[in-house]
C-alpha cells in the first residue's frame, strides 16, 4: 500500500527527523554523580544495580523522553494529514456549452460581431461543472468537465475562424459529453440549414435540456465570393448576392478590374489574369460580412515551365501531352543540334525520349545537369538503344536486355500514380532499380515507372518503350506527364497552391509555417483563417468559399430556451481527514509529559 493511499501530504512525514536531536541530547547529557551516604547504606540491597547502566535500559526508563518522541510522531503525521475514505452526495449543476465560431459569426453589427456577442452570453451561462465545444472546421473539444474558472478562460481564449462549421456534428458531440440531468446552451446565428435539429431532437430525447440563444444581426444584404476556379493562368470567380435588392459590385485582382450586375439571387463569373506571385481578389464595397469579400489566389513568381525535350525520333503523343499543360513552355532538340540558351535559367525539366547513342553530345547532358543542380529535374524514357553510358547515374535502372508481355503488379500509393491505371507494356527494358523508388513494377520487379533524387533535383524513370505501348493512346496517359512536369520541376498547380479554409495542410517534416496569425512550427496545420500560408519557400492560401456559409441571414429561433439550469445528486468517495483526532493525540501527549513532570516533582 502506498502512502498516499492513508496520507494526502505523505511529505509531511519528514518531520519525524526532528526526533534525532532530540535522542542526541538524551544520549549525551552527563550522567548524574553518586555520592555515598552511610547512613542510609543498610537500606542499599547487596545485589543493587551496577553503576554502568545499558543505554537502552536509560531510554525504556525515561518516560519522559518517550512522551518527547510520541509527541514528535503525531506532529509529523498531523502534517502528512491522514485521511479514510468516505463516501459523501454532491448537488452537481453541469453545463455544455456549444459555442458556434464558424465564419458566419464574423458578422458585423453596431460595432461588434456576432461571436463577440456569443462569447459574451457564454460567460454568463457557466456552471460548477461546465464543457465547452466549438463549431470550427473541426467541431472540437476547448475544456471537457472543468469548473467554473476553467470555463472561463476557456470562452475567453475562444476566436471566431474563417472556416465553415457543422453546427449538427458540434451539438451531437456535446450531447455525448454530457451527463444526466445536464444542460446543453447552444450559442449561434442558426444560419446555413437547418440540418443541426435533428441533433437538438436526438439530445431532448435523452432527457437533455437544450437552450438555443441567436446572435443573427446583420448581413441581411450579404454579396460573396462563392467560388475560385484556375485555368492555365487565368483565375475564374463567382460572386453571389444574397440581399434582396439588385447591387453591382467591382471585382479587382492585381492591375485587373471588372463590374458584375447581380439580382438578388444572382450568381455572375468573371475571369482575371493570375499576376506573379498571386494576389488578393476583393469585392468593392464590401458589406458587413468582410470574410467572403476577398479571395486569395498563391501563385509562383515564374508560371511558367521550362521543358527540353532532347529526341531523335519525336514522339507526338508526348510532344502533344506537354503542349496542352497550360504553364508549359516547350523546347525540342534533336541531337546533334545543340541546346538552345534557356537565357539567365536552366531548364526547368529536361525530358529525353528516342535519343541516338551515336549522336547525344555532352551539351546535350551538361542542361540535365544544371537543371538538377538547380532543383529541377529529368525523366529519360526506356529504348532499347539508350544511350546509357552518357546517362550515366540520371538512369535509375541498369539495363539487362528487353522483354516481351509482362504482367504488372499493383501499383505503389503516390501522387504520380494516383487513380491512374497503366496497363502492361508491349516491350519493356529488363533490369534492376539502382536508386530511387519504384511506383509501377512488372510482376518480376523491373521497374517501368521509378522516381528518385539526385544532386537536389528530381529524377524520373519512364519504362514503357512507346513504340509498343499502348498508354500513349490512354486519355489518362496526358494526365501523367503533367503530374510528372509539376513533379520534376518542383512546382504545384495553382488548385494544390490555393484551398479553401477548413482544410488541412501537411508537410513532411516539422517546418516554420507563417499563417494570417502568426508563425508556427508544426508538421501541418488547419487553414482556419483565410490567407497566405508561407512554409518551405512555398506560398499557399486558403479562402472561403462556401455558398452556406455566406447565406449569413437565418431564420428566427421561435423557442431560444426550453429550460433553467438543472442539477443532479452524485455520489462520490472522498477523503475524511483525521487531523483532529492527531491533533487531539498530540494535547493528549502535552497534558500527559506535564502531569509526568509535576508528579516527579520539576514542576
Amino acid at each position: 500500500m502506498a502512502l498516499s493511499d492513508v496520507f494526502l501530504s505523505p511529505l509531511g512525514l519528514a518531520a519525524i527527523v526532528a526526533a534525532v536531536p532530540v535522542i542526541l541530547l538524551y544520549l549525551v547529557r552527563p550522567d548524574p554523580r553518586r555520592v555515598t551516604l552511610p547512613t542510609i547504606r543498610f537500606l542499599t540491597d547487596s545485589d543493587g544495580t551496577s553503576s554502568s547502566t545499558p543505554l537502552l535500559e536509560r531510554l525504556k526508563r525515561s518516560a519522559l523522553l518517550l512522551l518527547q518522541l510520541l509527541a514528535i510522531v503525531l506532529f509529523a503525521t498531523a502534517l502528512a494529514t491522514p485521511y479514510v475514505p468516505v463516501s459523501e452526495s454532491e448537488t452537481v449543476e453541469e453545463t455544455v456549452l456549444v459555442v458556434d465560431a464558424s465564419a458566419s459569426m464574423n458578422v458585423e453589427s453596431g460595432g461588434t460581431t456576432r461571436f463577440d456577442r456569443a462569447v459574451s452570453a457564454a460567460r454568463e451561462e457557466t456552471t460548477s461543472t461546465t464543457s465547452v465545444v466549438v463549431v470550427d472546421g473541426r467541431s472540437s473539444i476547448a475544456l471537457r468537465t472543468g469548473t467554473r474558472g476553467d470555463a472561463a478562460d476557456a470562452v475567453s481564449d475562444l476566436r471566431a475562424t474563417d472556416a465553415p462549421g457543422d453546427l449538427r456534428t458540434a451539438i451531437s458531440r456535446g450531447a455525448s459529453l454530457a451527463g444526466e440531468n445536464a444542460r446543453i446552451v447552444v450559442l449561434s446565428d442558426f444560419a446555413g440549414g437547418v440540418d443541426w435539429e435533428t441533433a437538438v431532437r436526438s439530445a431532448r430525447a435523452r432527457g437533455l435540456t437544450v437552450d438555443l440563444r441567436q446572435f443573427d444581426r446583420g448581413g441581411e444584404n450579404n454579396v460573396g465570393i462563392v467560388d475560385r476556379e484556375f485555368s492555365g493562368e487565368e483565375v475564374t470567380v463567382s460572386v453571389q448576392n444574397f440581399g434582396t435588392e439588385d447591387v453591382t459590385r467591382r471585382v479587382s485582382l492585381g492591375e485587373a478590374r471588372e463590374r458584375v450586375a447581380l439580382a438578388p439571387g444572382d450568381v455572375r463569373s468573371v475571369t482575371l489574369p493570375v499576376p506573379a506571385g498571386g494576389g488578393e481578389i476583393r469585392l468593392s464595397p464590401g458589406d458587413s460580412f468582410p470574410v467572403d469579400d476577398a479571395a486569395y489566389v498563391a501563385a509562383p513568381e515564374d508560371a511558367a515551365v521550362d521543358v527540353l525535350l532532347v529526341t531523335n525520333d519525336e514522339n507526338r503523343y508526348l510532344t502533344t501531352a506537354l503542349s496542352v499543360i497550360d504553364p508549359v513552355e516547350l523546347t525540342v532538340v534533336a541531337p546533334p543540334d545543340s541546346v538552345p540558351d534557356p537565357g539567365e535559367d536552366a531548364y526547368d525539366v529536361v525530358l529525353y525520349s528516342n535519343v541516338d547513342a551515336d549522336a547525344i553530345r555532352e551539351a546535350h547532358v551538361a542542361a540535365v545537369r544544371d537543371a538538377v543542380a538547380a532543383g529541377g529535374g529529368v525523366g529519360i524514357q526506356a529504348d532499347g538503344s539508350m544511350p546509357v553510358d552518357a546517362y550515366g547515374d540520371l538512369l535509375l535502372l541498369a539495363p539487362d536486355g528487353m522483354g516481351t508481355n509482362p504482367s504488372l503488379a499493383t501499383p505503389v500509393a503516390d501522387d504520380l500514380t494516383r487513380d491512374i491505371s497503366f496497363p502492361p507494356p508491349e516491350r519493356y527494358v529488363r533490369g534492376d532499380l539502382r536508386s530511387g523508388r519504384a511506383l509501377v513494377s512488372t510482376a518480376d520487379g523491373t521497374p517501368i515507372v521509378a522516381t528518385g533524387e539526385q544532386d537536389g533535383g528530381q529524377v524520373l524513370y519512364y519504362g514503357y518503350v512507346e513504340s509498343g505501348s499502348s498508354f500513349k493512346y490512354d486519355f489518362e496517359y496526358p494526365i501523367f506527364w503533367k503530374r510528372s512536369v509539376y513533379a520534376l520541376a518542383d512546382r504545384q498547380s495553382l488548385p494544390e497552391l490555393n484551398r479553401e479554409t477548413g482544410e488541412r495542410l501537411s508537410f513532411g517534416n516539422e517546418t516554420v509555417i507563417d499563417t494570417p496569425r502568426g508563425q508556427v512550427t508544426a508538421s501541418s496545420v488547419d487553414t482556419a483563417d483565410a490567407g497566405f500560408y508561407d512554409a518551405d519557400g512555398t506560398r499557399y492560401s486558403a479562402s472561403l468559399l462556401d455558398p452556406a456559409e455566406s447565406a449569413v441571414s437565418a431564420t428566427a429561433i421561435e423557442a431560444e430556451a426550453d429550460g433553467g439550469p438543472t442539477t443532479r445528486e452524485e455520489e462520490r468517495t472522498a477523503p475524511g481527514p483525521l487531523t483532529r483526532w492527531v491533533a487531539l493525540g498530540i494535547v493528549a501527549v502535552a497534558l500527559g509529559e506535564v502531569a509526568f513532570l509535576r508528579q516527579r516533582g520539576d514542576l
